[in-house]
């Protein structure tokens, strides 16, 4: 029978570069710590030193998913990207974090229609930390006008309000106080 070689078994050839590393801050123990972010590298003297740096380096394009052939920045004229970010899918541009222009996948191309509350903002499709669509009042927090169903420049007939909104395959007046409701695809134009 051969011999077991006690090499395999040594802790500190085979430990992680990380392990053998001190905290550049107080010179203790680094140890894996796990947050609601991930895995990270946290000083073992916590709370006396703070350190802590990630496991997992990032590339600043690591992001990206897609190059969007075709398409240019309105600001910097570098191709527009498809990116995951913290609340899912978007378009950005590819020359980040020199320019920061960003666009929602689900913007419409159409004209936003004027607040009708403050005449002068226009009505634009926000999301929420939750991934919920509503529409705001680009004026906020001037103007706190808020939807959640998407608006449409008509005017309603009855009450005379500068919007209304789509809801459910209808044309609904948002006021509270108007119960206007009409088939989307009759009356006005």
């Amino acid at each position: 029978m051969s011999k077991i070689d006690p090499s395999l078994f040594s802790v500190k050839a085979l430990a992680p570069e990380w392990e053998q590393t001190p905290c550049p801050q107080c010179h203790a123990a680094l140890e894996m710590r796990h947050g609601k972010h991930g895995t990270f590298l946290g000083c073992s003297a916590y709370p006396a030193c703070d350190y802590l740096r990630p496991l997992k380096v990032i590339e600043p394009d690591q992001d990206i998913e897609k190059i969007l052939e075709g398409s240019e920045c309105p600001l910097c004229h570098h191709p527009l990207a498809l990116k995951k970010g913290r609340y899912g899918l978007f378009i950005g541009c590819s020359h980040y974090p020199e320019c920061h222009h960003i666009a929602d996948l689900n913007e419409a191309q159409t004209e936003e229609p004027q607040c009708p509350i403050c005449h002068q903002g226009q009505l634009v499709a926000r999301t929420s930390r939750y991934g919920k669509r509503f529409y705001a009042c680009n004026h906020y927090p001037k103007c706190r006008f808020i939807s959640n169903d998407k608006p449409v420049a008509r005017t309603c007939p009855d009450c005379g309000f500068s919007i209304l909104v789509e809801r459910k395959g209808q044309w609904h007046c948002p006021k509270k106080s108007c119960d206007y409701q009409q088939p989307m695809g009759t009356g006005q134009s």
